[in-house]
């Protein structure tokens, strides 16, 4: 007989109707405190997010000033310094000749900007048969509609299919899994990466406006970079066929794996770009989508304006936020804290998992390293996903006080665990080291229940 839920003691519709999380009261550092006191390190920056800890005082200080002088007014009516500043600023650092931007309130939300940006873009150009979108198996670009159509987690995308628009998928660039014997790193990038032409092709390169992918595939399968001329090899087919290239850096940009822009390592600039998580490190919520002169130039002298909008975008408090966290980053030099702390974490989970039979890859950049587990080392077997291996690995460090963000489907949806570690910029060597026993210790855990 099956048993009935417990009473709700909450009217909070939250992510699991099942569980009542514990109650959040303070952050400190790279800590967070629950009401109960017991202490969290933060080894995943929620989802990417908190890049700067809980307690940074200058970003805390900079939204408090901005709300004493206007917390809020629309856009349709008024500009506001803090959107001009950090604007200016996300455009002098921008690679290529992204010029311009488009503030909205999170990453889903820039996802849609860029996707209608290049269906608008066409149009004003006269080339109003170009609306198809390409993106890739496995990966994640928002919940919205739009932005879930783009993406290709399955296990995400199953109950809304009747809801979303057409997109086409074609294989991400996962060396670990889809590398041939036969064949060089750069001649699996050349392979998969031409995949795309032979999409564009079949869909009538005509017809197709926009390809979109993560230059590090972030939650859908842990921290998995794109291999060297990979994305090289992307730029020429898009410009081949006069196709919109999008960089979808919600997760991986800003900083996290060690450059501002995660693209600027692989020396590619592509026309549209996203942002989000560490834009604002969490003190506020604020995505932005990055537009190449050239799209702006075609609208400007089109029709004038972008047939879109939202209530929030460009709120000043959320804009001076991200300026302040922007500032910070660079002031303090944080980026090459990425790298050095970046090179250590990595170190240490190689030392600490290397001879683990259940851990078939450690990658990533930067504080962006993903752990993938294995049934078999040998065969690359993945976990029967009944186990709920990614579930177990997370109570286990929770009831440590670590937080990471371990997941599920990492193969196609369904077969596969990972484990994403994706820590605060300012972390010590101290915490990294923490960091590594906790997740040891929880991971051992995990694979003897």
């Amino acid at each position: 007989m099956a048993t009935s839920p417990s009473p709700r003691k909450t009217h909070v519709f939250h992510r699991n109707a099942n569980h009542l999380p514990p109650s959040v009261a303070s952050g400190e550092g790279a800590y967070i405190i629950d009401a109960a006191g017991k202490r969290y390190l933060d080894a995943s920056g929620g989802a990417a997010v908190s890049c700067l800890g809980h307690s940074h005082r200058g970003v805390v200080d900079a939204i408090k000033s901005q709300l004493d002088r206007i917390p809020y007014a629309h856009t349709g009516f008024f500009t506001n310094e803090p959107m001009e500043e950090l604007a200016a600023y996300l455009a002098d650092q921008a690679p290529g000749d992204l010029d311009m931007v488009y503030f909205v309130s999170g990453g889903s939300e820039a996802v849609e900007a860029a996707l209608k940006l290049s269906r608008q873009y066409f149009m004003e150009i006269g080339q109003p048969e170009r609306h198809k979108i390409i993106a890739r198996r496995q990966s994640y670009h928002g919940n919205t509609l739009g932005a879930l159509a783009a993406g290709g987690n399955e296990w995400r995308r199953a109950q809304f299919r009747p809801l979303l628009i057409d997109a086409t998928h074609v294989a991400p660039c996962y060396a670990y899994r889809d590398q041939r014997a036969d064949e060089t790193v750069e001649e699996y990038g050349r392979r998969v990466a031409d995949e795309l032409e032979a999409a564009i092709l079949a869909a009538g390169s005509e017809t197709v406006a926009a390809f979109i992918c993560e230059p590090v595939v972030g939650a859908t399968s842990g921290a998995v970079p794109a291999v060297h001329g990979y994305l090289k090899r992307v730029r020429e087919i898009c410009d081949q066929y006069g196709i919109l290239l999008i960089f979808d850096e919600i997760m991986c940009g800003m900083g996290r794996t060690g450059h501002l822009f995660a693209c600027d390592e692989d020396g590619v600039a592509p026309d549209l770009l996203t942002i989000a998580k560490g834009l604002g490190a969490g003190y506020q919520p604020i995505g932005a989508t990055l537009i190449s002169a050239r799209i702006y130039d075609a609208i400007r002298a089109g029709s004038g304006f972008f047939q879109h909008g939202h209530t929030y975008m460009g709120h000043p408090a959320a804009c001076a936020a991200g300026l302040a966290v922007q500032h910070a980053i660079r002031d303090d030099n944080l980026i090459q804290n990425v790298r050095d702390k970046g090179a250590k974490l990595r170190a240490a989970l190689e030392s600490r998992f290397g001879n683990n039979a259940h851990v078939g890859d450690i990658r990533g950049r930067g504080l962006f390293l993903g752990i993938e587990l294995v049934a078999d080392q040998v065969t690359k077997e993945p976990f029967d996903p009944k186990r709920k291996l990614n579930a177990i690995i997370k109570k286990e460090a929770l009831a440590r006080g670590l937080m990471v963000y371990p997941m599920g489907g990492t193969i196609d949806g369904q077969r596969g665990d990972h484990v994403l570690v994706a820590p605060p910029f300012i972390i010590t060597d101290a915490q990294v080291a923490d960091i590594v026993d906790t997740l040891g210790d929880s991971v051992d855990a995990a694979l003897a229940s």
